[in-house]
């Protein structure tokens, strides 16, 4: 029984979770008892376990994830903000007259969501109260429209930026560093969130551009499924598509360019995220609109001055132009911190930034302790010889290293119709990928591939997490069962997305080797 320990604790481990024991403690739980049923059979060194405040210092001053708090909040304002009822509208009535026009709209409000919040619940929720009864009162097919409700509000996985893709490049990072190690190179190379960024914005955009293409088809093929809107949909003017559109298009532009563009961290471009959401918050508000406004122009135009035309003002030789400068860089920065207090004033008498701010530590702290649970599951996993295992099984299966990934892949696919997309990343994965790297796989286009496959552990029922989110706001003419079936054709399409990723890697591997 002893030489099956880390097998057993496996199982242990996934009967614990669905018990539905809190997942961190359950975690945990599992991994204390079997270090101590190990130790008492004399296969696990119990000393192991005085590495865990190492991991547990390693966690709290890691950088890479200190933006998903920041991330979660910009997303978590913009929700209470109700920026998506103004988008799903606008374009519902733009599209609202073709065949399958109000899906379309919700998958590009989906996809817009995504690139400005990444929060995957409060988009299904949205579009479940706002988007799906009107769908269904113009005629849509009920396993349709709640597929495409549920599958637009996942893009908030797979499109930057997202928790998801964050925990991923913490992962794939030391997975890449200790391969690197085993292989002898003591100089190595460190991978960062910026890359995965920029290596899923294609594989996203091909994900949204295969929906709307399914959503013509069936449109053309069978026209009854997704009708025109039938009730009199006045289409919008150019200033509400604009006014719509613009202030989350600058969001993402401001975020993920200063990103991808080397200007800023992806923590840096958190906190401007959140900033920014602050920001369109108190202009949604309507008090002091003209303040809030003056002071994000005044923000933008101290990002762009002080980037061509830096100033140090603590040097004492500067000039007459630089003084000017820097006289006018603080003028600036006081306008803009202005906006942002007017902004934060009307915020909080509307109670946005009190629930924001609820909601951000509800989601970060479930986060950060299933990562420290999984941290002592892996120190344990490690000590029952279980990473050992898992690499030997790797490496000896037939057809190498396609024959070890499309098996890894597999098991991620099964996983996610039990298990959540972090308790995957931060338990299965570190045990994977460094074999997968050693056997030649290219990290980054790896880690992509298996953000898309955890995407879709969203969709899969019966513990999708997408699926409980639209359940709970349905009208009830929706049965779970017509929500489980609606996702299947979109499940589908995940997988040829997967299957075009990997056939053709440069779709992830390109935009970074060209900006990194």
């Amino acid at each position: 029984m002893s030489a099956y320990l880390d097998l057993m604790m496996f199982g242990a481990l996934i009967v614990a979770v669905l018990s539905g024991f809190p997942v961190a403690f359950a975690i945990a739980g599992v991994a204390v008892l079997f270090a101590y049923l190990g130790w008492a059979l004399g296969v696990m060194d119990i000393s192991l376990l005085g590495a865990f405040g190492q991991r547990v210092f390693g966690l709290i001053s890691n950088q890479i994830l200190i933006a998903i708090p920041l991330f979660v909040l910009m997303g978590a304002l913009l929700e209470k903000s109700r920026i998506a009822e103004d988008l799903l509208d606008t374009m519902g009535r733009a599209f609202g007259q073709l065949r399958g026009g109000l899906g379309i709209s919700v998958v590009l409000v989906g996809a817009l969501l995504a690139a400005s919040t990444g929060i995957v619940g409060a988009t299904v929720v949205a579009m479940g109260m706002i988007a799906l009864p009107t769908m269904l009162r113009n005629g849509y097919d009920t396993r349709m429209a709640s597929g495409i409700v549920c599958t637009a509000g996942t893009l908030g996985q797979i499109i930057p930026p997202s928790t998801l893709l964050i925990i991923l490049a913490d992962v794939m990072s030391n997975a890449y560093q200790q391969a690197q190690y085993e292989q002898g190179k003591f100089t190595v190379e460190t991978l960062s969130v910026g890359q995965f960024f920029a290596a899923a914005l294609v594989p996203g955009l091909l994900l949204v551009a295969l929906y709307l293409v399914y959503i013509l088809l069936r449109g053309l093929v069978r026209p009854q499924d997704m009708p025109p809107a039938a009730e009199e949909l006045q289409r919008p003017s150019r200033s509400e598509i604009l006014s719509a559109i613009v202030p989350p298009v600058l969001l993402i532009f401001a975020v993920l360019g200063s990103i991808l563009a080397g200007i800023a961290t992806p923590t840096e471009a958190a906190a401007v995220g959140a900033i920014g959401a602050l920001l369109m918050a108190g202009v949604r508000i309507g008090q002091w609109r003209y303040l809030i406004l003056t002071g994000a122009c005044a923000l933008i135009a101290l990002a762009l001055a002080a980037g061509m035309f830096p100033v140090r003002l603590q040097r004492n030789d500067l000039g007459l132009i630089a003084l000017i400068a820097g006289g006018i860089y603080i003028l600036l920065a006081t306008v803009g911190f202005a906006g942002i207090a007017a902004a934060l004033r009307g915020a909080l008498r509307a109670r946005m930034v009190q629930d924001a701010l609820t909601s951000t530590m509800t989601m970060t702290a479930m986060i950060f302790a299933t990562i420290l649970a999984a941290g002592m599951f892996s120190l344990v996993f490690i000590g029952l010889g279980g990473e050992e295992r898992v690499a030997h099984w790797l490496q000896n299966l037939p057809g190498g290293a396609t024959g070890a990934l499309l098996v890894t892949m597999l098991v991620v696919f099964v996983m996610g119709f039990f298990l959540d997309f972090v308790e995957i990343s931060v338990i299965v994965l570190p045990l994977v990928t460094p074999t997968l790297i050693l056997l030649g796989h290219d990290p980054i286009w790896l880690g992509i591939i298996l953000a898309i496959n955890l995407q879709t552990s969203f969709l899969t029922p019966p513990f999708g997490f997408s699926l409980f989110y639209l359940r709970g706001v349905a009208p009830a003419s929706v049965t779970t069962g017509d929500i489980y079936r609606g996702v299947m054709p979109f499940i589908l399409l995940q997988a040829i997305g997967v299957a075009l990723i990997w056939a053709l890697p440069a779709l992830a591997t390109w935009l970074p080797a060209r900006m990194f």
